[in-house]
């Protein structure tokens, strides 16, 4: 599995730097947002090391396919049940911040502080 040594979420997924761990298996890793949008916000990460959307291939769409079902369940778990935001930004013009590809899940009684 590929890693960037300076990459913070590689360093989360490492246990390099600590997060407050919502889901975790073999290919996934959730954890709340440290500057949160919404009541529940929180990030799904793939372990392997993509930076962003542009770099996936035919072979991450099972991965993709599995983050998606994810959320719901999920936010379901943490108590979100009117409805939940999923994005995933992709470049700098797209307000991606961090390039390690994640799907931010933000849900919960409105009004929200973004979004």
């Amino acid at each position: 599995m590929s890693h960037d040594p300076n990459c913070i979420f590689c360093k989360i997924v490492q246990g390099q730097i600590p997060s407050k761990k919502v889901y975790e298996d073999e290919d996934l890793l959730g954890f709340h947002d440290i500057q949160p949008w919404a009541p529940v916000h929180f990030l799904l990460i793939p372990k392997q090391h993509i930076a962003s959307m542009v770099d996936l291939t035919p072979e991450h769409a099972a991965l993709m396919g599995k983050m998606a079902v994810l959320v719901p369940q999920l936010m379901k778990e943490l108590g979100v049940t009117n409805g939940f935001r999923t994005v995933v930004n992709t470049g700098s013009d797209g307000g991606q911040e961090v390039f390690h590809l994640h799907m931010h899940a933000m849900g919960g009684p409105r009004p929200w502080l973004k979004g």
